[in-house]
């Protein structure tokens, strides 16, 4: 199975996934972290990969959405973006409704806080 064959497997077989530098509970940078802690805060069951145990992972995501940046999020087999992205779609309720429109939990309140804490 080639790392394609292993993204696109991982990215369909779980609703929400992060490839990211690092652990949900451990991140290894500033904007891995930034993304997990949103999705951890806000209550989301997401899947995460480590592009750091593994170089070919690491290159292979990048090709695989043709984004040069790690994290990635991807939400029902589709990419979504990264730090930036997740952030803007955080404070402006698009996150929310992205989730909500593919049947992904998450906790509303968590998401408001969120969005109060950054007016």
């Amino acid at each position: 199975m080639t790392v394609q064959d292993k993204i696109k497997e991982t990215v369909t077989s779980n609703d929400v996934v992060l490839f990211m530098k690092g652990t949900k509970s451990m991140p290894q940078c500033g904007f891995s972290s930034r993304v997990a802690g949103v999705l951890n805060f806000m209550g989301v069951d997401f899947s995460d990969v480590n592009v750091l145990a593994d170089e070919d992972m690491r290159q292979g995501i990048k090709d695989f959405s043709d984004w040069p940046t790690v994290p990635q999020l991807y939400v029902k087999g589709e990419f979504v973006g990264g730090c930036d992205i997740i952030t803007e779609m955080t404070l402006s309720g698009e996150l929310d409704t992205l989730f909500s429109e593919n049947g992904v939990t998450f906790d509303k309140d968590a998401a408001e806080k969120i969005r109060e804490a950054n007016a």
